[in-house]
């Protein structure tokens, strides 16, 4: 068999029963052109011994997995776009296609695609992703998975040969798949859709489901639905404090892009900030700012509230909402430990941390035009040790001047946190990795020019020794 020791196939969508997906077929592509595969993430499920042949015709062609699904599943859900409800959302142009544990954690993991073909969902568009969509999607997880926030993975893609006709790029362009490696693919729209046509007996098999296979230690909980509703919002609280410090704005955060395990998925348009900016918009269309980087907490917070409305089907709504009230504590907590991260510093107690943090904060601000958002943290990674190396760099005049003066006061004081990590040969960089707008033109352009990939695939790298060297948790 081709499948490494790791393999180990474990499919429980099909226990949640016909109303919660439909079987489809995957899309006839006339080229599957392998463009990247992530060996390093497929090594946790076992697929990385797979031939170049063999990872095309499984996540190409999606002929189905060894005692794995026996077809692929689109799944069902509603959602708020941009606070509107749609009750004619579902998986509209992927699948969810494989479930496996991963080695190491044990945590069951799901392949799901993108761009893989028509579904009853796909409300009249063509199934399709275009490439460039995909090269964007690939260098996002991996950015992400790199700057510590917990994230999908991109583990596979490849070029399908067909020509695409779209309004907000230049058409035709490029066509594409990718498979994601997640946790879980279920999303709050899949509560919503159930809490739409009132069927308290889905939503109760959805928390038992969810629970069992995602939260197993909440299973002889008293209330399942409210230690359920407790976890996720711990979780997401969790993910947006890991968004903010990652300087990552989603772009589009509505409900049916949130999901029950507080991972990050499913990236459209998504920016990282240039420079700390609050009124920062990733999607152009997001005409008020709604989903603007410093309205991400509001915005899952409201998402959480639609996930809570959902679940009063099934139990009390005191329990939710005691609940849904400790997010905006759990939010400044989890702020105040991801940027400790960032900074590579040992906590020292809550309320200096969280001085010091608004420091940090502040210090960010008064930069202004002078300071981009990750050399901030690229300059004093673990804190006093990089003092020296922060004010020899190129931002030198800012950082020695009054601005920082209470940044670097209060930094003294503070422990690193593995301070070997500044041995990499990536600290010793002028400049750290970015993914800034303009980058991913630029990697774009050779691609979509002559097909030279060989920017993209520097770039990647380049991200897996910062990943390496940050080696955050």
């Amino acid at each position: 068999m081709p499948f490494g020791p790791a393999y180990r196939p474990d499919p429980r969508l099909t226990e949640l029963g016909p109303d919660f997906y439909d079987p489809v077929e995957p899309a006839d592509f006339p080229q599957t052109i392998l463009r990247h595969r992530n060996d390093r993430a497929a090594a946790t499920i076992g697929l990385e011994t797979l031939t170049d042949a063999e990872w095309i015709a499984h996540l190409g062609c999606f002929q189905p997995l060894p005692q794995n699904l026996p077809q692929p599943l689109a799944m069902r859900y509603h959602g708020h776009q941009f606070r509107v409800y749609n009750p004619d959302l579902g998986d509209g142009r992927g699948f969810s296609f494989a479930q496996m544990r991963e080695a190491g954690t044990d945590r069951l993991l799901e392949l799901g695609t993108k761009g893989s073909g028509q579904t009853p969902w796909s409300r009249g568009g063509d199934g399709r992703l275009t490439l460039k969509g995909a090269v964007r999607e690939a260098l996002a997880t991996a950015m992400l998975e790199a700057l510590g926030v917990p994230t999908s993975r991109t583990l596979s893609l490849i070029e399908t040969g067909e020509a695409l006709t779209r309004g907000d790029e230049p058409s035709p362009t490029r066509s594409a798949v990718i498979v994601r490696l997640s946790h879980s693919h279920i999303r709050f729209g899949a509560f919503q859709r159930h809490a739409f046509h009132q069927r308290a007996d889905l939503i109760g098999r959805l928390v038992d489901h969810v629970v069992e296979t995602y939260y197993p230690e909440l299973a002889g909980a008293e209330d399942r639905a409210v230690a359920l509703f407790d976890a996720v919002v711990a979780r997401s609280a969790r993910l947006v404090a890991r968004w903010m410090a990652a300087g990552f704005v989603h772009g589009v955060l509505n409900t049916d892009n949130m999901n029950i395990n507080g991972e990050s998925f499913d990236y459209g348009p998504y920016r990282f900030l240039p420079r700390n900016d609050p009124n920062f918009i990733a999607a152009y269309f997001d005409e008020t700012g709604l989903y603007s980087f410093g309205r991400q907490a509001e915005a899952v917070f409201w998402n959480l509230q639609q996930l809570g409305g959902c679940l009063t089907l099934v139990t009390a709504q005191e329990g939710l909402v005691e609940a849904l009230n400790t997010f905006s504590a759990r939010y400044r907590e989890a702020l105040t430990a991801a940027m400790l991260m960032r900074l590579g510093l040992l906590p020292r107690g809550a309320e200096e941390d969280v001085d010091f943090v608004n420091t940090a904060f502040r210090a960010l601000a008064e930069g202004g035009e002078l300071l981009r958002w990750e050399p901030f943290f690229f300059d004093w990674f673990c804190g006093a040790l990089s003092q020296e190396r922060a004010l020899a760099g190129p931002r030198a005049e800012l950082y020695g001047g009054p601005v920082f003066m209470e940044f670097r006061e209060r930094l003294g004081g503070y422990t690193p946190e593995r301070p070997q990590r500044l041995e990499a040969a990536y600290f010793a960089a002028a400049e750290p990795e970015e993914l800034l707008y303009d980058q991913i033109e630029a990697l774009w352009a050779p691609i979509t020019e002559c097909d030279d990939w060989s920017a993209f695939e520097a770039k990647l790298s380049a991200i897996e020794r910062a990943r390496t060297a940050w080696a955050y948790a």
